[in-house]
């Protein structure tokens, strides 16, 4: 799947009329942004510090769009801390940010959002429905109550949490359609679904689909569910990139960092970007965002790559 250097979206915070009593807050942040970036110095410090973002930034295309290769995952991340972290990571440059109904901070993550200052039409924001909620009705009331949680008129992409056997896929699909349809998302897509379950969706869907958030780590071989994911133009999005830790105490993935300067948990995410993969590693320490971040300087060897694809023979998952 092509990774290309491109600049940000452009700018969608406007709010539908159906939608406009509802999401009211979201044109007073507007406003509220423009009054704090007036001035002609900050003006000029906020698009210096934004080409230099850009360079940084790489995107993965699928489907006519481009996600941000990298993303913070907000798995696990509560209250202050959540808030805090995604400020922080915008501040440093990411511009995707991977959230869930079932996560329970959606409110945090719009905070963060809020409080980063970064313009709302530079971010892109995931937010995924829990299985339970895929009845048609349930889906529409769930995706509504996540905007107001955020505190956003839409978000960048809806996905379905995971797979509900329970409930028509066609149903579920339908519903998943409808609400991009009337724009409460700008694109759809799945998570954890399988060759066979992604080729029905995609047969009984009217918009794209646009990414397949799974599993994805050194340990765990994927190969099969990317290789369908890329001959249809779907992006994969990499959860759990480091193995929630493992990779980073990885004996071949240090060795080979080693080599370029970088840790063994850049080389994990680096091996996956490569890949063609979105990755959204989770961190609740500051510290670890720009770590996590630095992984477009450097490239691994064809060798390199291929050792570190043995590691996925035992198969493990670390869910």
């Amino acid at each position: 799947m092509p990774i290309s250097i491109v600049l940000p979206v452009t700018d969608r915070i406007g709010t539908s009329v159906e939608n406009k009593k509802t999401y009211e807050s979201v044109k007073v942040w507007s406003v509220a942004l423009q009054a704090r970036n007036s001035s002609p110095q900050s003006y000029i410090t906020r698009r210096s510090r934004e080409r230099r973002i850009d360079k940084r930034m790489q995107y993965v295309e699928a489907n006519g769009t481009r996600i941000p290769a990298i993303g913070l995952g907000a798995w696990d991340l509560r209250g202050r801390i959540c808030s805090r972290i995604v400020e922080q990571a915008l501040r440093q440059g990411y511009r995707h940010v991977d959230t869930a109904e079932m996560y329970e901070n959606e409110r945090e993550v719009g905070e963060g959002l809020r409080a980063s200052g970064v313009k709302r039409s530079d971010v892109f924001i995931t937010t995924k429905i829990w299985p339970t909620h895929f009845a048609p009705r349930d889906l529409e009331r769930s995706t509504k109550d996540s905007l107001v949680r955020l505190r956003l008129s839409d978000v960048d992409l809806l996905l379905l949490h995971w797979p509900n056997p329970r409930i028509p896929l066609s149903e579920t699909i339908g519903a998943l359609c409808k609400m991009k349809k009337t724009g409460f998302t700008r694109h759809i897509g799945v998570s954890n679904f399988t060759v066979p379950l992604l080729t029905e969706a995609l047969a009984l869907s009217t918009e794209p689909l646009i990414t397949n958030q799974i599993e994805w780590h050194p340990y765990r071989d994927q190969s099969e569910i990317v290789a369908a994911c890329r001959k249809r133009g779907i992006a994969v999005t990499a959860y759990s990139p480091i193995a929630r830790g493992k990779a980073a105490t990885d004996k071949v993935l240090s060795t080979i960092g080693m080599a370029h300067g970088k840790t063994a948990g850049q080389v994990s995410l680096r091996f996956l970007v490569q890949e063609g993969a979105v990755v959204i590693p989770r961190t609740s320490k500051v510290e670890r965002l720009a770590e996590n971040f630095a992984i477009f300087d450097f490239a691994l060897t064809k060798g390199e790559m291929a050792d570190i694809r043995k590691l996925g023979a035992a198969q493990h998952s670390v869910l």
